[in-house]
């Protein structure tokens, strides 16, 4: 009887062991779990906050800095439900600050900029910040459209703007190395680059034949195509008469024939 009763005891205490460990099994999941989850969050608010404080670079849509506040808010919506009570603070004081920011952003009533008012900045770092935004804006964008946030109006419409936007940065990139690569007389370099942006307008403007910035930067690199074309034949005489005297140094310092 008492040999039965220890058997029992034993086997209650395994089962307990094993429930204890498959409850701090579990336990350990979620939390893992949880603290994946809560990285990622905080991952879509930090770079959604850069690309936000990048915008100022380029003519930015009312409807994009409206995207991109909500998306801030719905992370840190999400995040407020995973973080310890001793960080929770932080995060109520964040959505009612975007919550302010988006009711301000929606009866502000702002006109979207003209693309037209876009500069490429001089320097190279900015240009490759800005290419990077514009990158990671355009996949933000294509995100929120997916789970239905946006208006599929206005995705088409701002992502048409991205798409332009990146087109002026590629050309005027283009024409800029092409500019430097002539003033440096590396005429076959620069007449590549040249080339290569005027297939890209060409291309664009059967599609848009009516955006007058394609029209325009096809007649400037149709210029800039001329001049170096010029430069090339003013240079070329020169180059020749330079080889011709190369030639009769030769001729007079040569080894003597013997008769």
């Amino acid at each position: 009887m008492a040999f039965t009763l220890v058997l029992l005891l034993i086997g209650a205490l395994l089962v307990v062991v094993i429930v204890f460990n498959a409850m701090q099994q579990q336990k350990e999941r979620a939390e893992a779990v949880r603290r994946t989850e809560l990285t990622r969050q905080r991952s879509i608010m930090e770079e959604t906050e850069e690309v936000l404080s990048n915008t100022g670079m380029f003519p930015c849509s009312p409807n994009v800095s409206l995207v991109l506040y909500r998306r801030i808010r719905d992370a840190a919506v999400q995040a407020l439900q995973l973080v310890p009570p001793q960080q929770r603070g932080d995060y109520e004081r964040r959505i009612l600050d975007l919550d302010s920011l988006i009711s301000t952003q929606q009866s502000s009533g702002a006109s979207i900029p003209s693309l037209e008012s876009f500069k490429l900045p001089d320097n190279d770092r900015q240009i490759l910040t800005l290419v990077q935004t514009l990158k990671k804006l355009r996949a933000i964008v294509r995100d929120e459209h997916n789970k239905g946030k946006l208006d599929p109006t206005v995705f088409a419409n701002e992502e048409g703007r991205i798409n332009n936007l990146q087109l002026r940065i590629n050309v005027e990139s283009m024409l800029s190395r092409a500019r430097s690569s002539c003033y440096m007389k590396q005429y076959g370099s620069s007449r590549q680059m040249v080339t290569k942006a005027l297939s890209t307008l060409n291309a664009i403007k059967a599609q848009t034949p009516n955006d007058p910035f394609i029209g325009k930067k096809v007649e400037e690199a149709k210029l800039l195509l001329d001049e170096i074309n010029s430069a090339v034949k003013t240079n070329a005489p020169a180059a020749a008469t330079t080889k011709k005297e190369e030639n009769d140094i030769d001729v007079i310092f040569q080894p003597k024939k013997k008769w």
